[in-house]
């Protein structure tokens, strides 16, 4: 016989574990449904914290070996790679420990299996121990996304990686090529660089992080070139061959010249795709979009009724922040409650060495939508701070309103740019002027205070750099 909730989740990421969690504390019966043991998703098992840890141990690599230019040496690092593998793994299990433990004190009931839509008002759950079926009042839908593929370079063997496999760190190869230059392999690529591996990186377009501002870029640009083998722009790869000494990739440059070099090992780091094929959505009113993305409104509302759905599978940007307010405002759609989902800014950070992050508008929507802008910046070699970290090399900048002066988007480089951009999401959502964020006291001598001094550079009237004074 079918079993019943009032809300059923579909995938257990950041989206849908929040989803349930703000249902369950609505009050209503919720039953979370997950392929893993425990809720986390991607985001926990092999996503943003496994990455986020190794990134931390890259960091305290690179750190030691640029402070002997500052007079302290410690000498080679001893790398206990197998020790590496289980602090990055103690670090998953105590995270998704903690939200099973959440899970249970809120009484969501937790399901491991695989459920595919039998209908608007069903779920078919494959589990261990054979089929259930449970049915709902609502359903939201948050299965996330994975590692995209380039089909004609699909080969089956161990010397290809992609997002998940590469975080396992299999070994430490001496050559490594990275196929694409997005947040992934370049976040990945100084993981297995910092431990002892010579990375490439090639990139279709012109630069690396494309459709991210310039100026942010080309601080992170200068020092992937400083540390990297070779970065190869305007290329692309054509086709790949295991050998016994490694993997032929073959490389068309920009021109249509090609050339082949040998490798240890290929990430893939193209971008990931929705997972929305093969879960019964056909027997549903949901509806997807040439991308495969689940179409929704602002309430997260899909074509059917009954049916929400959140997160990577709803559309861009994919992203783990965005997915777990998405899940807050379905749950409390369904809670009754009267809410949309339409911030002002979703910051977006890459967590590479110098981070970068950046929320609201950019100048490349701003010239391709013709809207009216001005832009401020600081750079991190007039800060104190940062002098004293040896890291001059960051940028900060606004882009603000002519008339209104109201603050229209923010981009940070440099160190702790993923916890500095949460203050640029602050004034724009809540309509700060350049004034607001200028006459607002920073703490000295800080990072954050190169907010305060970007926006006092848009009047001409910051201490520690000369622009002339706006009229």
């Amino acid at each position: 016989m079918a079993e019943h909730t009032q809300v059923a989740v579909l995938g257990g990421g950041p989206g849908g574990y929040a989803a349930a969690f703000r249902a369950a504390d609505l009050g209503l019966e919720v039953t979370l449904v997950d392929l893993e043991e425990k809720p986390g998703g991607v985001c926990l098992y092999r996503g943003c914290i496994p990455s986020k840890a190794l990134l931390h141990v890259s960091k305290l690599i690179q750190e030691a070996e640029e402070a002997a230019a500052i007079g302290v040496s410690f000498g080679a690092p001893d790398i206990n790679l197998d020790r590496v593998r289980e602090w990055k793994e103690e670090v998953v299990q105590q995270m998704v420990g903690g939200l099973a433990q959440l899970s249970r004190r809120r009484n969501v009931r937790y399901i491991q299996g695989r459920g595919e839509f039998q209908n608007s008002q069903s779920l078919l759950i494959n589990t261990a121990d054979g089929e259930q079926v449970l049915e709902y009042d609502h359903a939201i839908l948050a299965t996330g996304s994975r590692p995209a593929t380039i089909p004609p370079l699909e080969v089956d063997s161990e010397r290809v990686l992609n997002s998940r496999t590469a975080l396992n760190l299999p070994d430490t190869p001496k050559k490594l090529l990275v196929i694409g230059g997005g947040y992934i392999g370049l976040e990945l690529g100084q993981v297995y660089s910092s431990l002892g591996t010579e990375v490439s990186v090639v990139e279709m377009m012109p630069s690396l992080l494309p459709g991210v501002d310039k100026d942010l870029v080309k601080p992170l640009s200068q020092r992937i070139e400083d540390t990297f083998e070779d970065v190869i722009l305007k290329s692309k790869v054509v086709e790949m061959k295991e050998q016994k000494n490694g993997m032929k990739v073959t490389i068309e440059e920009e021109g249509g010249e090609r050339n082949n070099r040998i490798f240890d090992k290929v990430l893939v780091a193209i971008g990931r795709e929705p997972v929305s094929e093969d879960l019964g959505l056909e027997n549903t009113k949901v509806q997807l979009d040439e991308n495969g993305f689940v179409r929704v409104d602002q309430q997260r509302r899909t074509g059917d009724p009954a049916i929400f759905a959140i997160g990577d599978i709803a559309g861009e940007p994919m992203l783990a922040h965005k997915a777990s307010h998405e899940g807050l405002v379905a749950a409390e759609t369904i809670a009754g409650e009267k809410v949309a989902f339409e911030p002002y800014a979703i910051p977006a950070v890459v967590f590479t060495d110098p981070e970068v992050a950046w929320a609201g508008l950019t100048e490349s929507r701003a010239e391709e939508e013709d809207i009216e802008y001005e832009t401020a910046r600081f750079p991190w070699a007039a800060s104190g701070r940062a002098t004293t970290l040896a890291r001059a090399d960051g940028l900060t900048k606004l882009l603000v309103d002519p008339e209104s002066e109201r603050i229209l988007g923010v981009g940070i480089t440099g160190p702790n740019a993923g916890e500095l951009i949460a203050e640029g999401v602050l004034a724009i959502e809540m309509g700060a002027t350049a004034a607001d964020l200028a006459l607002t006291i920073h703490p000295h001598p800080t990072l954050s205070e190169t907010l305060m001094e970007a926006a006092e550079a848009f009047y001409g009237q910051s201490i520690h750099i000369y622009r002339p004074k706006r009229k």
